[in-house]
């Protein structure tokens, strides 16, 4: 029985439980127990399984391919750092499969907690979403080389920021400008865990109490929308913030609408900052720390080649980040 010819039916077959079982497993992890999800997950290994949407573009290729997971369509922060990995892949002509995820902050439970390893990839890399520990495991198991972008993990290679170095990088920024009253919009998770978004906000806050400062957090959907209307909660406060921090740029773009919604000037009445440096920041002419996003996906690609050709143990990378400044602060 061949990877392609594998369905759904045979994998619940194997692991005695229903479709529906099966399906949540693939789709929506949280929703199974962990023992029931190993199970099927160890089926769907045993089978070849492939989900019926990579089977297609799978079946045609052959050796030499890695496959590269990560939020693509919740952020476009990952599209750049695929389009960074694609175009050194192109040199080496490297075969890349991408898998889109949910993204982690939407997640009831924010890891990667179930994929099939079906043989066909020579390696893997995961951008932005923490690896359960027993998915890690089988990972390392069936020797699959493992790369981790932007997430934690204690057993795999990861390629990073210091997100507290770069919330310190922008706090400093504002406390040098005078401000000592900061509002941050924080981009909302459904799950508590410590996402990059916590780990930059700890930074944030830890220079600004150093400054006998305060800092008020709201927090938002992912979207410009959800970021104006979150902001005006900051906004329409008695005690006005001098400035707003947001966790990335696209917030950042409602905070700018949210103050000049209310005849506020920019940044002489509120001076607004982002994070990441993309498309959304120069259209707006944003103060913002950059995130180096095509090389953090150069880089996860050497690292996993490294591990491919067993020439490169575990390590972390940390990439620097970088103030640019505009007009908004």
């Amino acid at each position: 029985m061949t990877g392609d010819r594998v369905t759904i039916y045979d994998v619940a077959d194997r692991a005695q439980v229903s479709i529906s079982t099966v399906s949540n497993v693939l789709n929506k992890p949280d929703r199974v127990s962990a023992g029931t999800r190993a199970r099927v997950l160890a089926a769907a290994d045993e089978l070849g399984f492939v989900p019926r949407m990579h089977a297609v573009s799978l079946a045609r290729r052959g050796t030499g391919r890695i496959g590269v997971m990560a939020p693509f369509t919740s952020y476009g922060s990952y599209l750049r750092r695929l389009s960074g990995l694609l175009t050194a892949a192109a040199k080496l002509e490297i075969d890349v499969v991408v898998f889109d995820h949910e993204s982690a902050a939407l997640a009831s439970s924010p890891v990667l907690a179930s994929m099939p390893i079906h043989g066909r990839l020579d390696g893997l890399i995961v951008m932005g979403l923490p690896i359960e520990d027993a998915i890690a495991e089988r990972f390392r198991e069936r020797n699959l080389p493992t790369v981790a972008v932007d997430a934690d993990s204690a057993l795999f290679s990861r390629v990073v920021i210091d997100d507290r170095d770069g919330g310190r990088l922008a706090a400093a920024h504002l406390r040098d400008r005078g401000h000592r009253r900061i509002g941050y919009l924080l981009e909302r998770q459904v799950s508590d865990y410590e996402s990059q978004a916590i780990r930059r906000l700890s930074g944030f806050r830890q220079v600004i109490d150093a400054a006998a400062g305060e800092v008020v957090v709201a927090s938002s959907d992912n979207s410009v929308a959800a970021a104006r209307q979150a902001a005006a909660v900051l906004l329409d406060n008695g005690d006005r913030p001098t400035a707003v921090m947001a966790h990335h740029d696209t917030l950042a773009v409602g905070v700018l609408l949210a103050v000049r919604d209310r005849g506020l000037r920019v940044p002489d009445d509120v001076a607004v900052m982002g994070f990441d440096d993309g498309e959304a920041a120069t259209a707006a002419d944003l103060t913002t720390v950059r995130q180096p996003f095509e090389e953090s996906g150069r880089t996860a690609l050497n690292v996993l080649l490294g591990h491919l050709d067993r020439s490169t143990s575990r390590s972390t990378t940390v990439l620097d980040v970088s103030l640019v400044q505009r007009s908004t602060t």
